[in-house]
């Protein structure tokens, strides 16, 4: 590496994500050295990394070059590759937009869960369209030392349990992913979202994210909440060609996931970049090398 790597830190509801500008695709960026940045002692620190590159100069997102000119070539604080990161993108949206790329309004996000619809609207907050939910067969468990409850699979480009708690602090420190069963659930991992009622229409949660450990928010895991809590409360829109909104509560803010009649869900909240400056190439290439 001989020059240094352009860099900027931004969170939305408090999932922060370092972010690093590379439109031709022309920075590796294998797992240790993104596991590197985003360790929060030793590096910038960060929940996850948003790689931003051009659909076209990327392979996994050339296909999609024609719907939407950005990707999100999103992974997780350890490095690992994810599918979507709902809080991600709205961060991604801000930079596009803070780096001129994009004016206030509409445009178009590819992610690998697929073209994510994304507004900008004036008064700073971003919504996403983060599509429809999938609800797979079959029931799960997930666990927390002695305690056991009932999970909602829930996909929503990434797969979730959703867990519904009597208090947040069952879900334990969340250092370890949770225990689920089966595991044939999940093959590849699984965010955990434990939930509680706040009121009306109006939940709570904490989260495990996959490769992250416990996030101040989750964006598809809000989503997978809001349609997890509409179902056990008897309210499909689909059927009935009502939306519902939840106000989810994250321990980073607060969202607002809206399940419309068609069954896409909308997730509206805050997007904030905080700081920009340089990696220093040798500082990366060893701890890389470690």
């Amino acid at each position: 590496m001989s020059t240094r790597i352009a860099f900027l830190k931004g969170h939305g509801t408090e999932n922060d994500f370092v972010i690093v500008p590379d439109p031709e695709n022309a920075i590796d960026l294998p797992p240790a050295a993104v596991a590197a940045l985003c360790d929060r002692r030793a590096g910038i620190g960060g929940d996850g990394l948003l790689h931003v590159v051009r659909s076209a100069a990327h392979p996994e997102a050339e296909g999609m070059a024609a719907e939407a000119e950005w990707f999100m070539d999103y992974r997780n604080g350890d490095g690992s590759v994810a599918e979507m990161c709902g809080n991600g993108v709205r961060v991604f949206a801000r930079y596009l937009q803070r780096a001129g790329h994009v004016i206030e309004g509409d445009l178009a996000v590819a992610t690998r869960g697929g073209v994510k619809t994304v507004h900008l609207a004036k008064n700073g907050d971003v919504t996403v369209g983060m599509g429809r939910a999938v609800l797979p067969a079959g029931d799960v468990t997930v666990s927390v030392g002695e305690r056991s409850w009932p999970a909602r699979n829930v996909n929503m480009g990434n797969p979730h349990a959703v867990a519904f708690v009597d208090d947040l602090a069952h879900a334990g420190d969340l250092l370890s992913p949770p225990p689920f069963t089966p595991a044939a659930a999940y093959p590849d991992g699984v965010n955990v979202e434990f939930v509680v009622d706040r009121g009306p229409g109006h939940v709570a949660l904490r989260v495990h994210e996959r490769g992250s450990g416990e996030t101040r928010s989750c964006g598809t895991g809000a989503c997978a909440v809001a349609v997890a809590t509409a179902r056990r409360d008897g309210a499909d829109p689909t059927a009935t060609g009502t939306p519902v909104t939840y106000t989810v509560d994250v321990p980073g803010g607060t969202l607002v996931i809206t399940e419309r009649s068609d069954g896409e869900i909308e997730m509206t909240g805050p997007a904030v970049i905080v700081a920009e400056g340089e990696i220093d190439p040798d500082w990366l290439e060893a701890a890389t090398s470690v």
